[in-house]
């Protein structure tokens, strides 16, 4: 096209020559080389992208014009790389090492609180647990990750400290661990017994004691039953027990109902001390039960002693600890508990029993539905930088009293079912908020600069590589083409001229 263009347009220049016709001349080689510039393609020297020095201390609000991004150290937050668009980043100096705390930030009155140090295995290290005068309270020795626990003994809002010592004694990083310990949602239990046993009497005082409402019949002959009812109206339960008697002797009525409740969401626990009957176990809930060794035991620290028949992992069962094994049952769940005598820890280690319970109701998979749940922080919460609160089934608005700050309630997509604001804390310390219309409220601790050093590097080198991991390499970006439109009215004009002058 661009040939024939040239070869047209020199042959309309060189009659105009011949005939003598300079200003047509003239104009057909202006307008023969703009139809052949709108034709082509030209394209532009492109000036390179600036690549840009990222300060760790001071870190660029905008990237305009930047292709590239150099960085030494350990990086920014995950906070500030949000803000920024995604570019290539040549990343050195990267440090070693760190360590992540994991600890809840909300517990539950009687519920054992666990501080876990995630390092890097080698050299041995101390970890250590302080309460706010300075008293250790639980200490850890090891290699690798270390974990220390304390049961909190009243509600309250909590700022222990914790610190990690090396073998030589030196702090290699500490800071302060705060949580909150609230009073639970009473656990709604329905329990159904075909047979008294001193085990159930102490499960009936541990449940007590931990404030469950408690719906409790125990068949004590063919007509007499013990009931215990509920201090107030116990609604849907949380907690079906029976033992393997009641479940035995049961109508297919009596079965079907708790099997039915169990079918919309509650959780069956079935204790199988005084099993009998294996074929019923099969039938209804494809349950394979063994017989077990006399006088077996299992589980650490407490020894539980194994009952009569316990289920293999087989099928739609799985265990889920030591001697427990469950399955989902539509939008619940059921389990078997294979343990027996429990009651001898009643008196010799009454607190451990508390927790071995504890601890099957965890694995099993009972929960206390909250109204409103109050979700952790990503990151670390520090003065003058960007926080995200968010919580699920909150509604309207979100107060901090102490920022003198309302916001409205936000959806995130990529949190379900959960709202958040961000917030720019000013200080350290307990930042309180409040959701007036969900009538809830909840406290978020705001760390100091100087606390968990080694915890704010590992948090940053993370969120450095997650963002590298956006733009791993350079776009290849192509020169920009010449404009067309200016050549085409140019060509268009020298025809307009070109025609006025045969014309006059």
């Amino acid at each position: 096209m661009i040939w024939a263009i040239a070869c047209i347009g020199l042959a309309a220049v060189a009659a105009s020559v011949w005939r003598r016709q300079w200003i047509d001349a003239a104009l057909v080689a202006v307008a023969a080389l703009a139809l052949a510039l709108v034709c082509g393609e030209i394209a532009l020297p492109v000036k390179p992208a600036a690549t840009l020095d990222i300060d760790p201390k001071n870190p660029p609000h905008s990237l305009d014009g930047v292709a590239a991004l150099r960085l030494k150290g350990d990086g920014l937050r995950a906070a500030q790389w949000d803000d920024l668009p995604a570019r290539p980043l040549a990343w050195d100096g990267a440090g070693t090492g760190g360590i992540a705390l994991d600890f809840p930030r909300q517990l539950a009155l009687g519920r054992m609180f666990v501080l876990t140090v995630h390092r890097p295995a080698g050299a041995p290290a101390r970890l250590q647990l302080l309460a706010e005068n300075g008293w250790v309270l639980s200490e850890a020795k090891g290699e690798g990750d270390l974990s220390v626990q304390w049961l909190p003994s009243v509600a309250e809002q909590l700022v222990l400290r914790a610190r990690l010592l090396a073998s030589d004694g030196s702090v290699i990083d500490e800071g302060p661990v705060p949580f909150r310990v609230s009073e639970a949602q009473p656990l709604r239990v329905q329990g159904r017994f075909g047979a008294p046993s001193f085990d159930l009497r102490v499960l009936d005082e541990l449940l007590a004691g931990s404030n469950a409402l408690l719906d409790w019949q125990i068949s004590l002959g063919k007509a007499l039953t013990r009931s215990e009812t509920p201090r107030e109206a116990i609604g849907e339960p949380n907690l079906l027990l029976v033992d393997a008697a009641w479940f035995e002797h049961a109508t297919p009525a009596q079965r079907g109902a708790m099997l039915a409740q169990a079918e919309h969401g509650a959780t069956l626990l079935i204790l199988g001390a005084n099993a009998a009957d294996p074929a019923i176990w099969s039938r209804i809930l494809q349950l394979d039960l063994k017989p077990q060794p006399d006088k077996a035991t299992e589980g650490a620290p407490l020894a539980m002693s194994v009952a009569p028949f316990n289920p293999s992992e087989h099928g739609p069962w799985h265990a889920a600890g030591k001697l427990l094994w469950t399955r989902q049952w539509h939008m619940g769940r059921i389990g078997w508990l294979g343990a027996a005598d429990w009651h001898r820890y009643a008196i010799s280690d009454p607190h451990a029993l508390a927790l071995w319970w504890q601890s099957t109701l965890d694995a099993l998979g009972v929960t206390r539905a909250e109204p409103v749940e109050w979700l952790a922080p990503d990151e670390m919460p520090l003065p003058g930088q960007r926080l995200e609160v968010c919580a699920r089934g909150v509604k309207g608005t979100a107060v901090f009293p102490g920022l003198r700050q309302k916001l409205a309630w936000q959806r995130r997509p990529d949190r379900v079912d959960a709202s958040c604001v961000a917030v720019w804390p000013q200080k350290s310390g307990w930042l309180q908020v409040e959701s007036p219309d969900s009538d809830a409220s909840s406290a978020v601790y705001i760390f100091a600069p100087a606390d968990w050093r080694e915890w704010q590097a590992q948090e940053r080198r993370h969120a450095t590589a997650r963002y590298a991991a956006r733009t791993p390499v350079a776009a290849q970006g192509f020169p920009a083409a010449l404009p067309r439109w200016p050549f085409a009215v140019v060509f268009a004009l020298a025809m307009l001229a070109l025609w006025w002058r045969e014309r006059r």
